[in-house]
């Protein structure tokens, strides 16, 4: 018997767009060459690989097509979605061990949310070395915010520009990227706007070639990482309801809808959670000879 790769689309907005995901349930019997050949041959950004822990609900590993990743956001959700969509798991609380740590999952319906580690804020970067590698202008950045590492699992760049207009007309050099990207030890750029299509809390592009995905169309851990940037930089008044909507994917004719949610204690972030719903799109079987 083969074994059987389910794809989801994660972060739909209305049953459309999203980001795919490939989905392995009953893992365990796979090999780390056979899990990186399957995600190979899937070729979504991500494919999730389900195996059984004794240290939480499930264990969870991450590859995309060339390596192994620690946390995926859009993975988690396609998991646990399909996991509920085979009866599974139900409504609840449940928990997952990855490489990033063992985090909480709660699944509400058709929500999958996902818990982060809390942030972890780096190096501020130099904005005309970014500019130069999404080939615009200094005068393209918001003034008031930096150019920064910042962590809820996975190292991204967080880059603000001043619209979506110039949101859009973004033409990444994924060679600089991928160099920048290695040099600061991150995932890759998280790029977005304050002006927004749908009245979200901002829109959003993401570039990691590093990783072979010169744009992703929604990235859970980018969104959770902006999410808490936003509260941290007062973006976001600290005593209204820290619940944020992320626009992705727009440029890529794939829109997506990234739900965010932080608990704040006496305006410090203790809890992040990245949720959104996922649909399954198909059903594929690769051959053990195949891997």
């Amino acid at each position: 018997m083969g074994v059987v790769v389910y794809t989801l689309d994660s972060f739909t907005k209305d049953n459309h767009g999203g980001n795919p995901a490939g989905v392995v349930l009953e893992a365990d019997a796979l090999s780390d060459i056979q899990m990186l050949q399957i995600a190979n041959q899937v070729g979504f950004s991500e494919t999730a690989f389900v195996h059984k822990s004794d240290k939480a609900t499930f264990k969870l590993r991450f590859f995309t097509p060339n390596s192994e990743v620690e946390l995926c956001g859009h993975a988690t959700i396609a998991a646990f979605s399909l996991l509920r969509s085979k009866g599974l798991i139900g409504n609840g609380v449940f928990s997952q061990e990855t490489q990033a740590g063992i985090l909480g999952i709660v699944v509400d319906h058709d929500i999958v949310y996902m818990n982060q580690t809390l942030p972890i804020y780096y190096e501020v970067l130099d904005k005309a070395e970014i500019a130069d590698s999404l080939n615009i202008s200094l005068n393209d950045y918001l003034d008031n915010l930096p150019a920064q590492i910042v962590s809820t699992g996975l190292k991204d760049a967080i880059i603000p520009v001043k619209s979506i207009e110039i949101l859009f007309s973004i033409q990444p050099d994924c060679a600089k990227i991928s160099q920048l990207s290695k040099k600061y030890n991150a995932v890759g750029f998280h790029v977005f706007s304050l002006e927004t299509r749908f009245g979200a809390t901002a829109h959003c592009r993401n570039f990691a070639p590093l990783y072979d995905i010169n744009e992703e169309s929604a990235t859970g851990t980018s969104n959770g990482a902006l999410a808490c940037y936003l509260h941290t930089y007062g973006v976001i008044n600290k005593k209204s309801p820290s619940e944020f909507v992320f626009e992705q994917g727009y440029s890529m004719g794939k829109p997506s809808e990234i739900l965010a949610r932080l608990a704040i204690k006496e305006n410090l972030i203790n809890e992040v959670q990245v949720g959104g719903r996922a649909i399954i799109r198909n059903v594929l079987e690769f051959n053990h000879c195949r891997i």
